[in-house]
């Protein structure tokens, strides 16, 4: 472990060299800013309480779009899992979801939802077709000799969900999360620059812009980055923590059988 982290160190070592570098010689704060200049913005900008609140308030945003759209996304996919009506009717919207550009989509939520809350309604908008396929495919995966195990012995259904259906649909949703946790920040901060909403990061980024500060530019886009590393590092960690609990493949003695 430690041997890779310090390979993982050492790449990334040599990619800010080799931007430092091309900085150089390029000699154009205007087009290409170097890592130690990105770095200097970013620190004249870290005392500051506005910094705080920007960045603050677009991880809330952003967070909590995800959050809706994690939890509705189960719950639906769930539904949807038992009852093939439902997800016939919902296919069609899922689909539009997944195909209509998000540049579409933040032209009709600035008109529905308004600048401020555009970032959560287009974060949901971005994750909810993931998790709800997600959900759907891992309850699908579910064994079916387990599942056949539980009908003779009449589990109840909340035995059945932690100990049958949480097996196979972990996997799964850690897969889904990780693809749109990148994405949720991306289109949430894309939103957030078209819909320029106060205190946002999104503001601070047209700002940039517009006055050609691109050490500012770059040094914004890197406290997404960190932004989007914490929140996945909070979800992942949850999700581990549930995926550690004994499951019916660990030990099938914990199931409260009944005859």
């Amino acid at each position: 472990m430690q041997k890779s982290r310090m390979r993982t160190c050492l790449f990334l070592l040599f990619w800010l060299a080799v931007w430092q570098t091309a900085s150089f010689f390029i000699d154009n704060s205007i087009f290409l800013v170097g890592p130690l200049e990105v770095l200097k913005a970013l620190a004249a900008q870290l005392p500051t309480l506005r910094f705080w609140q920007t960045a603050g308030s677009s991880f809330l945003r952003i967070g909590g779009g995800f959050l809706l759209a994690f939890f509705a996304g189960i719950f639906l996919g769930a539904l949807s899992f038992q009852c093939s009506f439902l997800r016939d009717l919902l296919n069609p919207l899922i689909l539009t979801m997944k195909s209509v550009p998000v540049a579409s989509f933040v032209i009709l939520a600035l008109i529905w939802a308004g600048s401020r809350n555009l970032a959560v309604l287009i974060s949901f908008i971005v994750v909810f077709p993931m998790i709800y396929s997600g959900t759907i495919d891992g309850l699908s995966s579910t064994d079916s000799s387990l599942l056949e195990m539980a009908r003779v012995f009449h589990l109840p259904l909340l035995t059945k969900i932690f100990y049958l259906y949480r097996q196979a649909l972990l996997p799964y949703l850690i897969s889904a999360c990780k693809t749109a946790m990148g994405l949720s920040f991306k289109s949430g901060i894309a939103a957030e620059v078209i819909g320029t909403p106060d205190y946002s990061i999104g503001e601070r980024l047209y700002m940039a812009k517009i006055s050609l500060n691109t050490a500012d530019l770059f040094a914004w886009t890197l406290v997404v980055i960190l932004l989007c590393a914490l929140f996945e590092r909070m979800i992942f960690f949850l999700l581990n923590l549930l995926n550690r609990c004994k499951t019916a493949s660990d030990d099938c003695s914990v199931l409260p059988l009944k005859k």
